[in-house]
Formats: structure tokens, C-alpha cells, sequence
């Protein structure tokens, strides 16, 4: 009975040690205030740039729908789609915009934007379904998808949101290679994921070389460095 009593009276006593060292520590405290703050900043670009990006999708939309020449129902359905995603962004943009620096509505806006950026993905992915010609070329179909991707990645410089919209385009532009089919067929397919993979990559490792370049900075500027 005694052993449990005393049992039961650490476990009342024990602490983090984490959280103790947070209460006591200025030097942690402030630490946190500029993760926070960090982070808090990272939001507020990303939310500005955002509307960019809803912009580079109607343009790119039309860019596309040029290429693929005469009309069709099916080229306006996608350009629907199209433009759902880039008033999504808007709409979203425009509700942030006027917390920009509240840490809440930016959090909620970057969960919202990856959202729609699986949807925009998803609707320009369909673009190779709908939008392009059947005469469109083994070339075509890479860029098509690719190169709306790192468009869009250039735009954001956030990885997160960048491959949200990137996974449902490089799935349904290769699915279209082989089910439409289009020109190449399997091997159309092979280059879209390659060239899908690529932008990935190149977003992932900019974003961290970016990162490592702010870290870099920032030591330079202490008063010990």
C-alpha cells in the first residue's frame, strides 16, 4: 500500500520538462515567439501569392484551350472546372486577406487552400481528357502537365500546396495517355510521371534550400556570429 501511495504521488508530481523549461526560460520563450512568428510570415506569402496563382490558372486555361483550336463541350466543361478552382482560390484569398497577420485565419486559409489546390489539380489534370486534341503530340502531354505544375509550384514556393495540385494532374494526364488513348500511349504516360516527378522534386528541394538559406541568414545577423 505504501509503495502504490508513493507510485500514485510522482505521478501527480512528475512534469515535463519541456514545459517547465518554457515557463522558466526567456531564451525558450523567445525562441517559440520567433518560430511563431516564422511561421506566421510564411502564411501571410503564401496567402499573398495565392491569388497569383488563380490567376496563372485562368491564363493558363486559355493558353491551353487556344492550343486545342476549335471549341468543343467538352473543352468549355473543363474550362468550368478551371475556373470553380481559380474562384476558389479568390474566394478563399479574400476572406483571409482581411486577417492577413491573424496566425487562426491564415492556418485556416492554408487548409483550405490545399483543398482547392486538389481540386484545381484534379481539374486540370482532366484537361488531358477533355481539353487537348487527339492529335496532340508525345511532347504535348508532358508539358501540358508538367508544365502547368511548376507554374503553379514557381508561384506558390510551398511544396505542400504545390503537390497537392500536382499528384491529381500527373495521375489523370497519364491515365489519359493510355484510356483516350493519346499519341505514345504507355510511354506518354512514362514521360508525364517523370516529368511530374521532376517538378516535385525540384519543389521540395528548393523549398528546403530556401529554407536553409533564411536559417543561414539569420545566424550571420547574431551579434556573436
Amino acid at each position: 500500500m505504501a509503495i502504490a501511495e508513493r507510485a500514485s504521488q510522482t505521478e501527480r508530481v512528475s512534469f515535463d520538462p519541456v514545459e517547465v523549461l518554457e515557463a522558466r526560460s526567456p531564451i525558450a520563450r523567445l525562441a517559440a515567439l520567433h518560430a511563431e512568428a516564422k511561421d506566421t510570415a510564411r502564411l501571410a506569402n503564401l496567402l499573398g501569392r495565392s491569388i497569383h496563382a488563380a490567376i496563372a490558372l485562368i491564363v493558363m486555361g486559355v493558353v491551353a484551350l487556344a492550343f486545342a483550336g476549335a471549341l468543343s463541350a467538352e473543352s468549355m466543361i473543363w474550362s468550368g472546372f478551371v475556373l470553380i478552382a481559380a474562384t476558389a482560390i479568390g474566394l478563399a484569398w479574400r476572406r483571409a486577406i482581411r486577417q492577413p497577420f491573424e496566425r487562426a485565419a491564415l492556418k485556416s486559409f492554408s487548409q483550405d487552400l490545399d483543398a482547392i489546390m486538389a481540386f484545381a489539380g484534379t481539374a486540370w489534370g482532366a484537361g488531358a481528357f477533355l481539353a487537348l486534341p487527339a492529335s496532340a503530340t508525345i511532347v504535348t502531354i508532358p508539358l501540358f502537365a508538367a508544365g502547368g505544375a511548376a507554374v503553379i509550384a514557381l508561384l506558390l514556393r510551398e511544396s505542400e500546396s504545390s503537390l497537392h495540385f500536382l499528384a491529381p494532374t500527373a495521375a489523370l494526364a497519364s491515365f489519359a495517355c493510355v484510356l483516350r488513348p493519346l499519341p505514345g500511349s504507355a510511354l506518354a504516360a512514362a514521360l508525364v510521371l517523370i516529368a511530374c516527378g521532376a517538378v516535385a522534386a525540384t519543389a521540395v528541394i528548393a523549398e528546403r534550400w530556401n529554407m536553409r538559406a533564411q536559417s543561414a541568414a539569420e545566424l550571420a545577423a547574431l551579434p556573436f556570429a
